[in-house]
């Protein structure tokens, strides 16, 4: 199906910055510059600077990100780890591979972690909580790194859906041990393929992803340090980052303007719940602007229906999978959301008569 507005439209985002993409590749190509050059220095650069850390090491994607920050903060068998139950499956995942028992909390109704529930599951064993700023909406940082102090637990950030959030002014992404990016293409710095990274201030964590994300070598000595992974973000992949880095802070600009025209003229519809908290602290970015409708599937097959794309995730929640083999302890907020759950389309490629089509479709089949 051909979409009136689709959820996100790569096409017309690479012709709205073709010169600059264009130039990129050409100037990667004609150098030879493939693996761990310049562009992924000067991009690892200009993140850490956006993000307001101290380093940023590329990788190839989001899951790399939380798996070697993991490894980086000695996280491993006999551990667990606080992830959130509603979340995508690969922030438990990573936990599960470095050989730890990730522990499921329930989430809020901003879709992040439920401050207020993580101290009943701390034991022993407790080593890391992996807080997820979901669709553009940070968790409760300030709150996470008292407990975190409170019981010396480390903190991974999984900031894969909110570069740019900022909490009292701080960004997603710089407040625990290390934050971890998501360059898949729909994304809101998306690439032209799957791509990631960590940022850190510590040197330490820096060094051991930028060794082991190359088989555990450090290329400047040859030396190798540990039996490592292959997950280096490469370096044409880097650079067309580079070129959309520069762009986002309009970008992000945009998202916030369609935001609001969604709750402008949405927010009368009672069975509709919208992503808009009013808590002055936050500023969200709107990765995705993920509405709660009462009439669940109904409401977004009606939308596809009529030429709206949107996303449901997650309407089985991950550790409803019998394969992955987690301890479901019953999660109300998450089971209900995944049953209402429905993301409207909010990307800088929607023009207004888009943005107008989209809050007719939703109007109309209130209407109903």
């Amino acid at each position: 199906m051909i979409y009136k507005v689709p959820f996100v439209d790569p096409k017309k985002n690479y012709q709205m910055i073709r010169s600059e993409i264009d130039q990129a590749y050409f100037d990667v190509m004609s150098k030879g510059d493939l693996v761990d050059r310049t562009h992924l220095k000067s991009f690892e650069r200009n993140l850490a600077q956006f993000v307001g850390t101290r380093y940023a090491v590329g990788l190839n994607s989001g899951y790399d990100a939380l798996h070697m920050s993991l490894r980086a903060s000695g996280i491993g068998s006999g551990d667990e780890v606080i992830v959130p139950a509603h979340t995508f499956v690969a922030t438990t995942s990573a936990v599960v591979n470095v050989g730890a028992t990730p522990v499921l909390v329930d989430v809020a109704k901003d879709f992040n972690i439920d401050i207020e529930k993580i101290e009943a599951v701390l034991t022993e064993k407790t080593k890391a909580i992996i807080p997820v700023h979901l669709s553009g909406h940070m968790a409760d940082m300030v709150r996470i790194m008292e407990i975190a102090e409170k019981y010396h637990l480390v903190i991974v950030e999984d900031a894969c859906q909110s570069l740019g959030a900022t909490l009292n002014g701080k960004s997603a992404g710089s407040w625990g041990l290390s934050g971890c990016w998501s360059f898949y293409p729909f994304k809101i710095l998306g690439g032209y393929g799957d791509g990631g990274a960590i940022t850190t201030n510590d040197p330490d964590v820096a060094l051991f992803a930028r060794r082991m994300r190359y088989n555990g070598e450090d290329r400047e000595t040859g030396e190798y340090h540990g039996h490592g992974f292959t997950c280096l973000l490469d370096n044409l992949q880097a650079a067309f980052l580079d070129v959309k880095l520069r762009h986002l802070p309009g970008w992000i600009t945009r998202r916030k303007e369609i935001a609001q025209e969604y709750r402008n003229t949405l927010s009368d519809i009672s069975d509709l719940v919208l992503p808009h908290y009013d808590d002055p602290r936050y500023d969200d970015i709107f990765q995705n602007y993920t509405v709660r409708s009462k009439q669940g599937n109904d409401f977004s097959e009606y939308l596809k229906k009529n030429g709206v794309e949107v996303l449901t995730q997650f309407r089985k929640p991950y550790y409803k999978h019998k394969a992955l083999k987690l301890n479901d302890r019953g999660f109300t907020e998450t089971e209900d959301l995944s049953r209402e759950v429905c993301s409207l389309p909010i990307n800088v490629e929607m023009d207004d008569d888009q943005v107008v089509y989209v809050i007719e479709i939703v109007r109309s089949f209130y209407k109903k």
